[in-house]
């Protein structure tokens, strides 16, 4: 279950932090009953970066698949040890 605080009680910083570090995901502040933003620990946005960036990358691995911008893994490797002398 999301954790919902009105805007009013951003005004107890001390507490806010201590719900943010406590809360299981991100806390919800609303206005006048309306979401207006949200609030989450360093660490858990930190984590939600890294997944966009692998997804990011996943789905741009995809785009060149389907583009045919790929090149043979055994090939690679062999390109690699002649280059190489492995």
């Amino acid at each position: 279950m999301p954790k919902i605080i009105p805007i009013k009680e951003l005004k107890d910083t001390a507490n806010i932090s201590i719900v943010v570090r406590e809360s299981a995901g991100p806390v919800y502040v609303t206005k006048n009953g309306y979401d207006d933003m949200v609030i989450m620990s360093t660490e858990e946005y930190d984590q939600l970066i890294y997944q966009l960036d692998i997804l990011e990358k996943l789905i741009e691995g995809e785009r060149a698949i389907r583009r045919g911008e790929t090149v043979d893994a055994t090939e690679s490797i062999e390109k690699i040890r002649r280059r190489y002398e492995l």
